[in-house]
C-alpha cells in the first residue's frame, strides 16, 4: 500500500476526490440495455385501438342540441325564432316564414302588417291572439287566421357550442346548470346530459363529441448531461409511436446517448411498473419496429445523455471554484508585487545652493 500512495501524486488524488464527489446518483439509471424487446406490447406495425375515451379535466366537449324543445307553457324570449304563417294574406305580400324576436321583445311584420309587434314574455296561444287582433286592428283584415309556431328558441342555443370540463369535473349549460362528467365515456356524457335537461325540455336529444383531448397526455423526458432534464408533453393521438414523439421534437440532442432510450409505463400503486428498452438504431437505420412501441397515456420515453458527458459536467462544477479561487490568488500576489517595485527605478535629487 505504501508503493501505491508513492505514485499517486496530487493530481489523482484531485481526481479521484472528484468521481467520489459524483457518486453513484451523477448518472441516469441505466435502461437494461441487452434486453429482448418486449413482445406482448402494441408497436408500429401491431398496433391496438385506445380503450373508450374517458372525460377529465381540461377536455373541451361539443354538444350539439338536436332537438331542445321547452316544456308547456313557453313564454316567447328574444332571439327565439318564430314560424308565423297567415292563411289569406294581402295580395303580394305573403306573410310566411320565420321571424326573429328582437332584442326588445319584437317581432317585424313589415311595413303591409303595421310594422313590429310586441311577443316577448307571451305563449305560443297568446301570441297567436295578439297577431289576429293586430291584424284585425291595423291592418283592417277580416277574421285573419294565422298558426303561430316557435321554429327555434334559446335553449338550443343555450346547449350547443364547446363546453371545458371544469376543474371539478362538470360543464355548464347555462341557465340549465351544471352536469358532473368526469370519468364518464361519451355515451354516459349525452345519457346524463339529457336525463338532466329532461327537467326542463320534452324529451330533449343532443350528440357530443370531443373538441379538445387535453387530459390524456404521455411525456419526453431528455437528459441534459448533467445541467437539468427537459420535459415535454404531448397529447395523445392513438396513433402515436416512439419515433413520432421525437421526432415532434426535432430528434435527439447533443448530448443524448442513442443506446440508453426506454419507456417507461406506469402502473397503479403496488404494481410493479413496465419498462420497454428501446433499440433507436435499429428503429432509424434498419427500419426495425420490434422497439418502436405505440405510446399509451402516462407513458414516458426517457432519453439518457452519455455518462462522459455527465462526468464531465461534474468535474467542470467541481473544480471551476478552484479555479476561480486560484485565479483571484494569483491577481492578487501579482497585485502586490507591482505596487511594492520602484517606479521604472526612477529617483529624485534634491540641489541646495550655498
Amino acid at each position: 500500500m505504501d508503493a501505491i500512495r508513492k505514485h499517486i501524486g496530487p493530481k489523482h488524488k484531485l481526481l479521484f476526490a472528484v468521481l467520489l464527489a459524483c457518486g453513484c446518483h451523477g448518472f441516469p439509471r441505466p435502461a437494461p440495455p441487452g434486453l429482448a424487446p418486449v413482445t406482448d406490447v402494441p408497436r408500429e406495425l401491431v398496433k391496438v385501438s385506445l380503450p373508450d375515451y374517458r372525460v377529465e379535466p381540461p377536455d373541451v366537449l361539443l354538444i350539439e342540441a338536436v332537438r331542445a324543445i321547452p316544456k308547456p307553457p313557453y313564454r316567447a324570449e328574444p332571439l327565439d325564432v318564430l314560424f308565423v304563417q297567415l292563411a289569406v294574406p294581402i295580395p303580394n305580400e305573403p306573410l310566411s316564414g320565420p321571424l326573429s324576436v328582437e332584442p326588445d321583445g319584437m317581432i317585424n311584420l313589415g311595413t303591409a302588417y303595421g310594422g313590429s309587434l310586441k311577443v316577448a314574455g307571451l305563449t305560443i296561444p297568446e301570441i297567436k291572439a295578439a297577431l289576429e287582433r293586430h291584424l284585425t286592428e291595423t291592418v283592417k283584415l277580416k277574421a285573419p287566421q294565422v298558426s303561430v309556431a316557435l321554429a327555434q328558441g334559446r335553449a338550443a342555443q343555450r346547449i350547443s357550442g364547446p363546453h371545458l370540463v371544469r376543474q371539478d369535473g362538470t360543464i355548464s349549460l347555462g341557465t340549465y346548470g351544471s352536469v358532473r362528467v368526469a370519468g364518464m365515456t361519451l355515451a354516459e356524457v349525452r345519457l346524463v346530459i339529457e336525463s338532466h335537461l329532461s327537467n326542463y325540455l320534452q324529451s330533449p336529444e343532443i350528440s357530443v363529441d370531443v373538441g379538445a383531448y387535453n387530459s390524456k397526455l404521455y411525456y419526453v423526458i431528455q437528459d441534459g448531461g448533467g445541467v437539468g432534464q427537459t420535459v415535454t408533453r404531448l397529447p395523445i393521438t392513438g396513433n402515436d409511436t416512439v419515433l413520432d414523439a421525437l421526432a415532434q421534437l426535432g430528434g435527439l440532442t447533443g448530448v443524448a446517448s442513442k443506446d440508453r432510450i426506454w419507456v417507461s409505463r406506469p402502473a397503479p400503486s403496488g404494481a410493479a411498473h413496465q419498462i420497454l428498452p428501446v433499440n433507436w438504431r435499429a428503429i432509424t437505420e434498419d427500419g426495425d419496429t420490434a422497439t418502436n412501441y405505440q405510446l399509451m397515456p402516462g407513458d414516458r420515453i426517457f432519453v439518457a445523455s452519455y455518462p462522459l458527458v455527465r462526468l464531465d459536467t461534474a468535474m467542470a462544477r467541481a473544480i471551476a471554484p478552484i479555479e476561480r479561487a486560484f485565479g483571484i490568488i494569483l491577481l492578487g500576489n501579482s497585485t502586490v508585487r507591482a505596487l511594492a517595485q520602484p517606479l521604472n527605478g526612477t529617483t529624485t535629487t534634491t540641489t541646495t545652493v550655498p
